[in-house]
Formats: structure tokens, sequence, C-alpha cells
């Protein structure tokens, strides 16, 4: 299993793959030096290229120059007008709708469990398990996972054997989909890409593992078993990363007090 490159010492925890590795994703080096006027100025035009972006869809007017069949498409994520599920099953989304958006939304939802600080804890990680897999490949993961997220390992990410930090200290990890992407699909199965972002570390004064940030895409292999979309298998890369921007670091303290006050969300396509 690796743990990171050796440098930053801090790591992010990774759910084994559908092969059964764990693998970490050590964060980038520290902070970038970029000038504020420059971020500014970025900013500046990015806003004005959104402005002459929005101004160029048109009025709605079929004649208009703005319909005409070279203009961009909508977005791969565009949203659906579809509300989330209002059910879950072991405080985990269920219920998707049996189509393409149903799979999209599941594959977000599942992703923010599967790289979560649930499941890191042997008897949440159980649950989980059996509410997001396909049945026969539950036994196996359960295995692989209990392989995985040995006693030595969480010790090296500083919990102890039932996923829990020190008294004083609080472990993040927390998952934020940025967008879906769609690359399969069929009444049965369907594959979906999941673009996120995260927080992940932990939050406490003599932590050797601060709270830092990082970006991924998840590929997620969905069955439609049992009335929903499950997962068959999946995997992780790294990126695509924006840029580091000049944000100045929150305290152990306040990291904490914002895990433990806002809630998550369900994600809907």
């Amino acid at each position: 299993m690796s743990l990171g490159d050796g440098e930053s010492g801090q790591t992010r925890t990774r759910m084994p793959e559908g092969g059964g590795d764990l693998y970490g994703g050590a964060r980038r080096g520290g902070r970038r030096s970029s000038s504020r006027s420059l971020v500014t100025v970025v900013g500046v035009v990015v806003l004005l290229i959104a402005a002459i972006a929005f101004a160029n869809r048109g009025g709605g007017d079929s004649g208009t120059e703005g319909d005409t069949a070279d203009s961009p498409k909508a977005a791969a994520t565009a949203p659906s007008g579809e509300k989330p599920v209002d059910s879950k099953a072991a405080g985990i989304p269920s219920g998707f709708a049996h189509d393409r958006q149903g799979a999209e939304s599941a594959a977000a939802n599942y992703a923010v469990t599967l790289v979560s600080a649930d499941i890191l804890k042997p008897a949440r990680r159980s649950e989980i398990v059996r509410q997001v897999f396909v049945a026969d490949k539950q036994a196996s993961l359960e295995d692989r996972f209990s392989k995985a997220y040995t006693k030595e390992f969480l010790s090296n990410i500083g919990l102890d054997e039932n996923g829990n930090a020190p008294q004083g200290s609080t472990y993040v990890s927390r998952t934020m989909p940025i967008g879906t992407k769609v690359t399969s699909y069929s009444d049965t199965t369907a594959t979906v890409e999941v673009w996120c972002t995260g927080v992940f570390g932990t939050a406490g004064e003599k932590t050797t593992n601060p709270v830092s940030s990082d970006w991924f895409t998840m590929t997620l292999q969905l069955r439609w078993a049992a009335d929903d979309w499950r997962v068959d298998s999946f995997s992780q890369k790294e990126g695509p990363a924006p840029v580091p921007g000049d944000d100045k670091a929150s305290t152990a303290e306040e990291m904490a007090k914002a895990v433990q006050e806002y809630g998550g969300f369900t994600y809907a396509r």
C-alpha cells in the first residue's frame, strides 16, 4: 500500500478498487506564491469570458444567431431538473431512477460514501458494503477491506483500530462531486465518471497529518440490482486539478468545527 511520496507526509485514504489494492495520493507541494494581483486579473478575465458566453446564448428565438448548429452544446452535467432521492438505507441515499440520470445521481452519491471517514470504521464499513455494492461482490470486498485497513495502517494515519481519531482531534474525509459523465449505458449496466474535490486529514493541534484538499476522478461500474443502481467495481485517478489559490489556511479548531456543523448533501443529476 502506498501512503504518499514521503515528502509531504500527507496522505489521502483511497478505497480498494475492484482488484482490491489500496493506494494513497500524496498532496502536491505547498501553496503557490502567485501574487494576489495576478489572481485578480485572472478573475476579471474569467468573468468577462463568462459574460460573453452568456450573451451569446441567444434569447431562445430559433431564428437568432445564437441557435446555429455550431453553437456549444449543454455541459455534460447540466441540471436535469430531477430532485434528489428522499430515501436512505444505512444513511446512504437509495432508490435512484432506472435511467441515465439515476445512474449519474447514484454514482455521485456513492463517490461521497466511498471516500468518507466512515469507510475506515469497521462496523460502519460493513453497512456501506452491503448497501452500495452488488450482492455477489460484498463478501470479497469485506475481506479485501479488512486486509487493507489494518490496525497498523490506521495507526499510520493517526487513528485507532476502530477508525477513531485521538481525543481532541477530528479525522476529516469529505468528498464533493463537481460533475458526472456517463461513458456507457444500458438498462442493466452503466459506467459513470465522477469528478470530485475533497478535504482530508486530521484536525488537531498535534497532528502530523493536517487537513488538506485534493482533486480526483472516480469511475464507477454500476449494475441495476435489487431495484437500484449498485456498484460492481470502481477505480480512481488524480485530477483534473486547478492551480491552488491564495486562501489562508484555517486553524485545526476552525476546520473541526466546520466539519461538525456543516452537513453534507444528497446529489441529483
